[in-house]
């Protein structure tokens, strides 16, 4: 029988959610996944920050200047920015495992030519094939984890990529300082140095990532990757050559900025006719995904400037050798390893994480605000604060503006909305260096120009004749008044350098505050592409499993059956058939029908004993029965070739519905059962601890959805059996007591037990009267013994009025509407239900 799944897409579920048993990986399987993956992180932050350090004597090395130092970096970043996207793209196309593989070749490829360079322009070619293959890791990386992992356990994950990336951030220039300092290896090992754990990170991907392989008959979007290139080359050549080569106003800049403005308006006209752009420009439309790669352009900006300029200032401006270096900026990479780790812990348990995002815009904007006051004879004390601060708030933002971006889309765009997060990042970053590279070398020389006045003639000749060529100065070689105002003058230009990028950093908080949160998911992206697809498949009876899923995580193309609350109002419930299509080359079938066998599970892949599995017709018949073994195991026979529904149901989980195809060979699938727990509780009254009858008692989950509803016993007892673990809020409200919410967080197993305790909320009502009757309109004001208005209230045609959950007191009750008249009442108990006030004129 021929199966069609949406958009021509074939998924094999021996692979579903990429695990090989077709479950949702437990956390030893995303960890093994994740450790090829975290060391192609590594290897691709290392070739970046390994050359940090060790630039400015490669460059001095290879007879380069500032524009040469500034390019080597730019154009690494410049590769990395135009490819992101196209990666993005190619993700949501191909397999991602073959993908990362590639862009770790590319990487190793370029690596070992830039170890061969033989002068800058080589070296900045060979940078740009590196470019090529970090752009690739890094955006891949990303994807990988979104698509294993939900939003809302991603952050802990994301942990473990921050603390990569903080470790290579610290190794790679320590190495890179130490390869520069020793005469018997040499700069040229520092390209070499992360080839080899490239290669490890091959074999180790190889073993380990395990995600399905999805095929799609696709177009590549060619000439949309072509014009976005080409629109971010010359934007980045324009800045980084203006100033320098030629003024800011002038006709080279006019001719690169219109250049640049036409093909990026080719490229906005190429995605909206392309089948499969490279960015999908509907994705904007989402406010979110707008505001965060904006606020990545930004911070960006941020993080490359710290990662290249530090360097320059320790070596240039503080005569430090590149090993120390790289030991000096550590304060900057311990703040972004531990706000990236426990922000990342916090995320999981809370599922917010907006508050991250602003509280890092204020710090990186603070941290670098204060950097701009350096100078070549800072303490360094007080560099190594600023640097925390930077880092911190580069920690807390660069993983959650991702992550904000993945919650907001679809699997299909998964790849595309991350990739186009980390392009903006990479954008501004490569801007940022190129620019602010631009503006540090005008204002070393204006620095330079301004203290060479003050000195006498014989260093001013010996300056302009040491500084003719414009290379890396070598400061060992210079005399003690031009080597300090050497440093000087670097010390100062670079922090006007950090200075401009606090202005940027301050945009990037603003950005954030217009972020609005949007609770995580709780599923995978392959999660929800495999249940995408069971909007093909025929809606299952009202046997299916019991998963709630709110109204804002469903994927466009879920099938959803939702239930009313039953009669007894404890459950209102969505309800989902997971699917998993398994299709094979045909083989006879036999006589006794086709062998469907598996395993049944739990948590952590536990076996289910004693689970019931029935096999029945898309028509609702029962076809076989089994009862799962010790080991979870069970079979049954389909009669013939066809679709099938598997439904496995046992004490203390919530039963599942799954759809099989099955052809002409046995079918091996395993069911995987989610746990249900019980909430039970009593409400009392505070003052007396008397139970409360007929109380309300509402449970929603985080995001404001109904989960289930009861009304308390003779006992004040209340209890809900079947209750998906995670964080609950619970509602109880009950007549002459004042209505309350708690948060109560829903065990893993077993049942949860609470107690409520409820204040009494006294009433005052009556009927305010004229002489003609009761007074409607009537304004009726009550103000408590401290002069405190507590409630206004107008009266209706009846001329009643009403003031509940109050607590016991003396009051004032204020009427208008004739001449005024104020009352005074005493509450107590359950409070006053007859306090009428009569409104008259004098003589009436």
């Amino acid at each position: 029988m021929a199966t069609t799944t949406p958009a021509g897409v074939r998924a094999h579920a021996k692979h579903g959610g990429g695990s090989p048993d077709g479950a949702p990986m437990t956390h030893r399987q995303i960890m093994e996944a994740l450790s090829g993956l975290l060391l192609g992180m590594f290897v691709a932050i290392l070739s970046s920050t390994i050359v940090s350090n060790a630039l400015p004597h490669i460059i001095g090395d290879l007879g380069g200047g500032q524009s040469a130092y500034t390019w080597v970096v730019t154009a690494s970043l410049l590769a990395m920015t135009a490819t992101t996207p196209l990666w993005g793209k190619l993700a949501d196309l191909y397999s991602k495992k073959a993908l990362v593989q590639i862009a770790l070749v590319i990487y190793v490829l370029g690596s070992m030519a830039a170890g061969l360079s033989q002068n800058p322009g080589m070296l900045i070619a060979c940078r740009v094939v590196q470019g090529v293959g970090v752009g690739g890791l890094s955006a891949l990386a990303q994807i990988v984890m979104a698509a294993m992992i939900s939003p809302r356990e991603r952050g802990r994950y994301s942990g473990y990529l921050g603390a990569t990336f903080a470790v290579a951030t610290v190794g790679g220039p320590l190495i890179g300082g130490v390869i520069t300092d020793t005469d018997w290896l040499g700069w040229r090992w520092c390209f070499y140095v992360g080839v080899p754990f490239a290669i490890l990170a091959l074999i180790v991907l190889q073993k380990t990532l395990h995600l399905p392989v999805v095929k799609r008959d696709v177009k590549v979007d060619w000439a949309g990757a072509f014009f976005i290139s080409a629109a971010v080359s010359l934007l980045l050549v324009w800045v980084t050559f203006a100033g320098d080569k030629y003024n800011w106003l002038s006709w080279q800049t006019y001719t690169m900025v219109a250049g640049a403005i036409v093909l990026a308006a080719i490229f906005i006209f190429v995605e909206t006719k392309a089948a499969e752009p490279i960015i999908p420009l509907r994705l904007f439309r989402n406010r979110t995904i707008t505001l965060s790669s904006l606020a990545s352009l930004f911070v960006g900006v941020a993080m490359f400037t710290g990662t290249v300029f530090f360097a320059q200032y320790f070596q240039l401006a503080r005569d430090k050798s590149p090993t120390m270096s790289g030991v000096l900026t550590i304060p900057m990479i311990g703040g972004l390893f531990v706000s990236s780790t426990v922000s990342g812990q916090v995320i999981t348990r809370t599922g917010k994480w907006k508050a991250w995002l602003v509280c890092g815009g204020v710090l990186v904007t603070a941290g670098l605000g204060l950097l701009g006051t350096l100078r070549y004879d800072t303490d360094y004390w007080k560099t190594a604060v600023f640097m925390a601060l930077m880092g911190l708030g580069i920690g807390m933002m660069m993983q959650n503006l991702v992550l904000s971006t993945q919650n907001q889309v679809a699997p299909g765009d998964l790849g595309s909305a991350s990739s186009t997060v980390t392009f903006f990042r990479s954008l501004g970053g490569a801007m940022g260096v190129s620019a602010l590279g631009a503006f540090m070398a005008h204002r070393i020389t204006h620095y330079f120009t301004d203290g060479l006045a003050d000195l006498s003639p014989k260093y001013q000749r010996l300056a302009a004749h040491s500084s003719s060529d414009g290379a890396i100065p070598d400061l060992a070689k210079l005399p003690r008044p031009l080597r300090t105002l050497m440093e000087s003058s670097y010390g100062h230009a670079i922090g006007d350098v950090f200075l401009v990028a606090a202005c940027l950093a301050f945009l990037a908080f603003v950005i954030t505050l217009f972020i609005k949160e949007v609770p995580l998911k709780t599923q995978g992206g392959l999660a929800q592409a495999a249940a995408a697809a069971s909007e093909e498949v025929p809606a299952v009876a009202a046997t299916t499993a019991a998963i709630p899923a709110p109204a804002e995580e469903k994927v466009p193309g879920w099938a959803v059956a939702s239930t009313e609350a039953t009669p007894d109002g404890t459950a209102t419930q969505q309800q989902h058939a997971a699917v998993a299509t398994i299709a094979a080359p045909g083989e006879s079938t036999p006589s006794g029908g086709v062998p469907v066998r598996g395993f049944v599970r739990g948590a952590e892949s536990a076996p289910v004993p004693q689970a019931a599995v029935t096999l029945i017709s898309l028509g609702g018949r029962q076809l076989g029965r089994s009862v799962a073994g010790a080991d979870g195991s069970y079979a049954v026979d389909a009669p013939g070739t066809g679709s099938y529904v598997l439904i496995a149901s046992a004490d203390g989980y919530q039963p599942q519905a799954s759809t099989i195809v099955v052809n002409e060979e046995p079918v091996s699938y395993d069911i995987l059962l989610s746990g249900t727990s019980g909430l039970t509780g009593v409400v009392r009254a505070t003052e007396t601890a008397l139970p409360v009858k007929d109380a309300m008692v509402i449970v929603t989950d985080v995001r404001g959805d109904l989960l289930a509803t009861a009304t308390t016993g003779e006992q004040g007892d209340f209890v809900f059996a079947e209750l998906v673990p995670g964080s609950v809020t619970v509602a109880v409200n009950a007549v002459g007591f004042r209505p309350r919410a708690l948060p109560v967080e829903v065990g893993g197993t077993g049942v949860t037990r609470i107690e409520v305790d409820l204040d009494s909320g006294a009433q005052i009502q009556g009927v305010v009267r004229a002489p003609h009757g009761p007074l409607a309109d009537a304004r009726v004001t009550l103000v408590d013994a401290a002069g405190n208005v507590v409630g206004t209230a107008t009266t209706g045609t009846d001329g009643a009025y009403a003031f509940t959950d109050l607590n016991n007191g003396e009051y004032t009750v204020i009427a208008t509407g004739y001449p005024p008249a104020a009352t005074a009442v005493n509450v107590s108990g359950r409070g006053v239900d007859d306090h009428d006030i009569t409104l008259a004129h004098p003589g009436e």
